[in-house]
């Protein structure tokens, strides 16, 4: 009986229960509608423009449609000098409007973000702007800069120009005359996000800041700025990426004129596309501009060293 004992193997130990593998695939079978969504309204899409970027496709003369290859690039960067001009006013509109926007976002901001009567009613009239549409804005600044009911008559009536004058129509001041508008509804956008930023700074630091006997324009360069750098950073890339876009407004107020002198990149892609049907050349021209913004994008990143530690 010992020795059966001894040759006696240990009970097995209980069988576990396979898991099932459903609740494993349940979150990926909830997101897949939503992913199939956006791969047929937004991968799609791309993909078709990448493929009439090789193409001759325009529906009003269907003799030339057919494989391009790459002349429809060789021919923006060669043999179109206003593809040239579209480029280089978008630079300069997006330097000019991020810059501007950042700069009063960055003043408003602060302003309203110290205790006063009427705090919250002065905060909705700030961000207000930003809630109005494209459109509807430069509906409003075509109302302002009407020549017969505008700004302009009522500053000829103070001596003040002359009256007639088309700030939208003269190429001297059309340029500032957009900017002015489109300030008025991108600088809150800066404003909102900076301000978010700014509640969550401690006032402990400030404090420590006044016993140590530095200024306010110490303690701002400091404390408040290496604060917000990632909230200035990303904020500044949206409003690149969307200035560089921007075709409603400019579209509204100016139509890309007078003699083409506002007419950005996607304006011109615009008015390629859907005036002149030519929609193979206005794919490489928006395969060109994604490019573009995605390595500009991806550069700016990488220099401004976003999420990284401030030193």
């Amino acid at each position: 009986m010992a020795q059966a004992a001894a040759v006696a193997k240990p009970p097995a130990p209980p069988r576990r229960r396979r898991a099932s593998a459903t609740p494993r695939r349940l979150p990926y079978l909830l997101i897949a509608p939503a992913a199939l969504l956006m791969l047929g309204f937004i991968a799609y899409p791309v993909i078709s423009v990448f493929y009439y970027s090789l193409q001759n496709y325009n529906p009003t003369k269907p003799w030339r449609n057919g494989y391009a290859g790459f002349d429809n690039f060789v021919h923006a960067f060669t043999e179109d000098p206003q593809f040239w001009q579209t480029l280089t006013f978008s630079a300069k509109w997006v330097v000019v409007e991020v810059g501007l926007q950042l700069l009063f976002g960055l003043a408003l901001a602060l302003i309203v973000n110290q205790t006063f009567v009427g705090r919250g009613l002065g905060r909705a009239l700030v961000f207000s702007p930003w809630a109005v549409s494209g459109v509807l804005t430069s509906a409003i600044w075509v109302l302002l800069y009407n020549s017969q009911t505008g700004i302009t008559r009522y500053l000829a009536d103070l001596g003040i120009g002359s009256y007639g004058t088309s700030w939208l129509s003269d190429t001297s001041t059309v340029f500032p005359a957009a900017v002015v508008a489109d300030l008025w509804r991108g600088v809150p956008f800066f404003a909102i996000l900076i301000l978010a930023d700014l509640q969550s700074v401690s006032k402990d630091l400030y404090e420590a800041a006044e016993v140590d006997g530095a200024s306010r324009l110490k303690q701002f360069w400091h404390i408040t700025l290496p604060h917000l750098k990632d909230a200035i950073v990303l904020s500044t890339l949206l409003r690149m990426v969307w200035e560089f876009n921007n075709v409603d407004l400019l579209y509204t107020l100016t139509g890309g004129g007078p003699a083409g002198e506002t007419t950005t990149l996607p304006l011109y892609i615009a008015n390629t596309s859907v005036d002149a049907h030519n929609f193979g050349y206005a794919s490489a021209l928006t395969t060109v501009a994604f490019a573009i913004l995605l390595f500009c994008s991806i550069a700016y990143l990488r220099l401004s060293k976003f999420g990284g530690e401030t030193k």
